[in-house]
C-alpha cells in the first residue's frame, strides 16, 4: 500500500494505491457516503468489469450505489454527453456535500470531473481509475474538461479530487492495446526529469505490460509520486513546472485531431508517437543527440507502441498538421511553446519554436 498526498493547502488530498482496493471500497469510501448512498459514474465496459466489485463492497457497509452508466470512448467526453449527465445528477439529489464517483478511464474522469466543478458551483468528487494512463496520469491533478470541434480538452477547469483510490488489480481486465496505450504515460515521468526511471522502464516494461503486478506497482507509484510533486509546485501551470507533464501532447494531440480523436489512434498511442517525435525534432534542432531519440523510438516499439507518423496511421503533411496546433490551448500571443529535450531526463519548455521548422520537420517524417 502506497499513500501519496498531493500538497495543495486546503484543496490537499491523498492517492491510495494499493492492490484490491476496489474489494476493500467500504473501508476507504465510507466516510464520503451521505446518506448511505454514493453516485458512481462510468462507462458501459468498466460497469461490466468493475461496477459489480464495487457495489457488493459497498454494500458491505450499507451504502447503496446509483449508477449512471455512459457510452465508451472519446465521443463521450462532449457537450452534449456533459448535459445529459449533469441532468442525470440533478435528477438523483446531488448536493454540494455530495461526492460523485468517477469509475473509468481519463474520459469518465474528465467528464465527472468537469460536471462536479460546475454542479451548483461547485460539488466533490473522487477517482478510481481503472485504466493505467489514467492511474499515472489523469486521475491526478484536478485537470477537467470536454473536446469540442475546434480541438482536445478546449473547454474544462481545474477542479481537484476529494480523493483518489488506485487498484492496480483492475488493469487484469484492460485490453492489452489500452494497457499499452496507457504505459506511454509512465515512460513520460523518465523523459521528463529523471533518467534512471527511464532505464528502469527500459528494463521493466514488457514484463508491466505482460502482468508482472510488482512491475505495475512500481510504475504507478513512482508515476504518481512525481505528478504530485508537480502539481503541488504548480497546480494551475502558473510557472511553467506542470507544463512539463505535456510532453509529447503538442504533437500528439494534433495526431488525435488528424485521426478524428478516434479508436484509430488512441490518446495514449498519440502520446507516444509524439514524444518520440518530440525527440526526434529536439535532434534537428540540436538539442540532444541522435542516438537519446533513437533509444526513446526502440523501447516504445519494444512495447508496442507508435513512434511515428505511419504508426499513428497519419500521412498529411506538416502544414496540416501544424494548423492542428494552432488550435492548442496552450497558444499565447500567437505562439506555440514546445516540450523539447536536452537528453533522456532533460525536457525543457521551448517558447521561440518556429512552426515552419515544425512543419518541414513533420514532412520530412512523412518521407
Amino acid at each position: 500500500m502506497a499513500i501519496i498526498p498531493v500538497a495543495l493547502g486546503e484543496r490537499s488530498y491523498d492517492i491510495l494505491v494499493t492492490q484490491g482496493a476496489i474489494d476493500q471500497a467500504v473501508a476507504h469510501l465510507a466516510g464520503f457516503a451521505r446518506n448511505e448512498r454514493l453516485v458512481v459514474v462510468t462507462d458501459d465496459n468498466v460497469a461490466a468489469a468493475q461496477l459489480p466489485r464495487l457495489t457488493r463492497a459497498l454494500q458491505q457497509g450499507n451504502i447503496m450505489v446509483q449508477p449512471i452508466i455512459l457510452p465508451s470512448g472519446e465521443a463521450t467526453k462532449s457537450w452534449e454527453s456533459l448535459a445529459k449527465l449533469a441532468d442525470q445528477l440533478l435528477d438523483l439529489g446531488i448536493e454540494r456535500s455530495d461526492h460523485i464517483v468517477a469509475l473509468g478511464g481519463g474520459v469518465i474522469g474528465d467528464l465527472v470531473g468537469f460536471a462536479a466543478a460546475i454542479l451548483k458551483r461547485g460539488c466533490q468528487f473522487i477517482q478510481i481509475p481503472t485504466t493505467l494512463l489514467a492511474q499515472v496520469d489523469s486521475s491526478v491533478g484536478g485537470k477537467t474538461a470536454i473536446n469540442t470541434r475546434a480541438g482536445k480538452n478546449l473547454i474544462g477547469a481545474f477542479h481537484q479530487p476529494a480523493f483518489v483510490l488506485i487498484d492496480p488489480s483492475s488493469l487484469d481486465t484492460l485490453p492489452a492495446r489500452e494497457l499499452a496505450a496507457g504505459y506511454a504515460e509512465v515512460v513520460k515521468y523518465g523523459l521528463i526529469n529523471n533518467a534512471d526511471f527511464f532505464a528502469w522502464c527500459e528494463a521493466n516494461g514488457p514484463a508491466l505490460i505482460a502482468g508482472d503486478m510488482v512491475a505495475r506497482m512500481t510504475a504507478i507509484e513512482k508515476s504518481v509520486r512525481a505528478k504530485a510533486a508537480i502539481v503541488g509546485e504548480d497546480e494551475r501551470e502558473t510557472s511553467g513546472r506542470r507544463a512539463l507533464l505535456n510532453l509529447g501532447h503538442t504533437f500528439g494531440h494534433a495526431l488525435e485531431a488528424e485521426t478524428g480523436f478516434s479508436s484509430t489512434l488512441l490518446h495514449g498511442e498519440a502520446v507516444a508517437a509524439g514524444m518520440a517525435l518530440a525527440f526526434r525534432f529536439s535532434a534537428r534542432m540540436g538539442h540532444c543527440s541522435m542516438e537519446d531519440a533513437a533509444r526513446v523510438s526502440t523501447h516504445l516499439a519494444s512495447v508496442g507502441l507508435p513512434h511515428d507518423l505511419a504508426g499513428a496511421h497519419v500521412s498529411a503533411p506538416g502544414e496540416i498538421l501544424v494548423e492542428h496546433m494552432l488550435h492548442d490551448k496552450k497558444m499565447a500571443g500567437g505562439k506555440l511553446p514546445f516540450l523539447l529535450a536536452r537528453g533522456i531526463g532533460q525536457t525543457f519548455l521551448a517558447k521561440d519554436v518556429d512552426l515552419k521548422d515544425v512543419a518541414a520537420f513533420l514532412d520530412e517524417e512523412t518521407r
